[in-house]
């Protein structure tokens, strides 16, 4: 079966353990793996993942074109790298940014809006949500009681507003808020992907949310380096779900995204 990992991140090998450990802090999760290129591709391997999503989030604007051009080395350097471009709604020059990842091939955007501190719904973005409708995906952190930055009221909005956008609300639609993330979410056209979620529900109640939402809409999803590609395709693997749903979640879903 032909995997996609929709939800990775990697460092540069200098500053792998201390990017890891600080997101392993944010979220009070202990352990994490050294978050380099090549450890991701050593985790994804023993289960045979194909392609790895990689996800920049520039928590300052002046950062940005630094980390898009940094993801455009690694996809350059692995074959087995797909990489999202990342935006700031404080910068000045969202749709300059936007060219300059459309010029070189990243395939879609990446914003973290807790990490980054503006709502989803910021006016400041609604140029590139407009632009990119039809044309190139959107994947967000949605979800974190603490904040509200990210909350799934907010793309809600921007879903109504801008309804031929492509969006993956990460994390089964809303970390930490799943169920109100499904009944929000639950109608809408958006994809969720399944990172950082089975290991925060209690018992089967998973299945209520790939039922919920349909196993037309959900991405396969690690959060690398928080959780091995291994270890979760391996969860995923040993859930009652049909082997067409399986075949969607793993790759099927990704592929018609990604228009691969």
């Amino acid at each position: 079966m032909r995997i996609i990992d929709f939800h990775t991140h990697v460092y540069p090998e200098k500053i792998a353990q201390k990017a890891t450990d600080n997101v392993c802090h944010f979220y009070d999760i202990k352990g994490g793996i050294l978050g380099t290129a090549d450890m991701l591709i050593k985790e994804g391997q023993k289960v045979g993942v194909d392609k790895y999503v990689i996800l920049p989030v520039a928590l300052k604007p002046e950062n940005v074109r630094h980390l898009n051009e940094a993801t455009l080395f690694e996809t350059k350097k692995h074959k087995e790298f797909i990489g999202f471009g990342t935006v700031h709604a404080a910068q000045n020059n969202i749709m300059e940014e936007i060219e300059y990842i459309e010029s070189a091939e990243l395939r879609g955007i990446k914003m973290h809006p807790d990490f980054q501190h503006f709502p989803i719904d910021d006016n400041r973005l609604f140029e590139m949500y407009d632009y990119l409708q039809d044309k190139m995906p959107v994947i967000l952190h949605t979800g974190d009681p603490r904040y509200t930055y990210s909350h799934p009221e907010k793309l809600k909005k921007v879903l109504d507003n801008f309804p031929h956008l492509t969006v993956i609300a990460a994390h089964m639609g809303g970390w930490m808020v799943f169920s109100e993330a499904l009944e929000i979410l639950g109608k809408t056209n958006c994809y969720v992907d399944i990172s950082s979620s089975r290991m925060f529900m209690e018992g089967e109640a998973i299945y209520k949310y790939i039922n919920g939402y349909g196993a037309d809409r959900i991405l396969f999803g690690s959060d690398f380096p928080i959780w091995s590609p291994a270890d979760e395709f391996n969860a995923l693997m040993k859930l009652n779900i049909s082997d067409e749903a399986l075949e969607k979640i793993a790759h099927k879903n990704a592929e018609r995204i990604l228009k691969i």
